[in-house]
């Protein structure tokens, strides 16, 4: 498989090549065009009652759509071109068997045809950060395998060392690797909270990488709140 980027970071789209046979698993819409690929769509969770509940979990739960499009390369090879929803980039992730690939709601673009996707429960600290009760989480059981996921705005790749603690205004995280934990809280008083024009954060710590957005949807919203039409 080969890839091509374009129109980074603002309207990103994503071009992949696909040899003979090759397949690749999209987000249902995020086709732009493609050729000589035949698209087939099923189950986001896999096939069977597992995989049934597997997609209602992760529609009902995780934000990501119940089904997903597998693109599949004719016998002279294809290519299909991908754009998320929202303006912004397109970052990727390369998981390793028994690795795992924290991904927020909303920003699953696609994958390569091995890897797996479930919902990871945030527990009680997921009712008070402002977000998504659960995050997408991208693995592979065997090869490696690659994940594209979708920011809203540029993607900033961050890295964490031991010791160290980096804190997020929850609206912009994007993804993260394991080895990373986090805890929900503010920063500053409560005067700060009130007043300051931040909400809650999340404070990352133990080793990996965070990706985070530089854009905030709800952000957004609440610029254009004031001009929608009111009963």
């Amino acid at each position: 498989m080969e890839e091509h980027i374009e129109f980074n970071p603002s309207f990103t789209m994503l071009t992949l090549a696909l040899a003979p046979g090759e397949s690749v698993k999209a987000e249902p819409g995020a086709m732009v065009c493609q050729s000589g690929v035949e698209m087939k769509t099923g189950m986001s969770g896999g096939g069977g009652v597992g995989g049934f509940f597997k997609s209602m979990a992760k529609a009902a739960l995780g934000g990501e759509s119940f089904f997903l499009n597998t693109f599949t390369a004719g016998p002279s090879g294809g290519w299909v071109s991908l754009a998320p929803g929202v303006p912004g980039d397109i970052a990727w992730f390369d998981c390793q068997p028994g690795q795992n690939l924290y991904i927020q709601s909303g920003s699953y673009l696609a994958s390569t045809a091995n890897v797996e996707t479930d919902t990871k429960f945030q527990g009680a600290k997921g009712l008070f950060s402002g977000e998504s009760m659960f995050f997408i989480r991208a693995f592979t059981q065997a090869e490696t395998g690659r994940v594209y996921y979708n920011s809203y705005g540029a993607v900033k790749q961050i890295p964490i060392q031991p010791g160290q603690v980096v804190t997020i205004d929850t609206g912009h995280v994007v993804a993260y690797t394991d080895g990373l934990h986090y805890d929900v809280g503010k920063v500053g008083g409560m005067k700060s909270l009130l007043l300051g024009g931040e909400g809650l954060v999340m404070h990352f710590s133990g080793q990996g990488t965070v990706w985070v957005q530089t854009r905030n949807i709800g952000g957004l919203a609440g610029v254009l709140h004031p001009y929608f039409p009111s009963n």
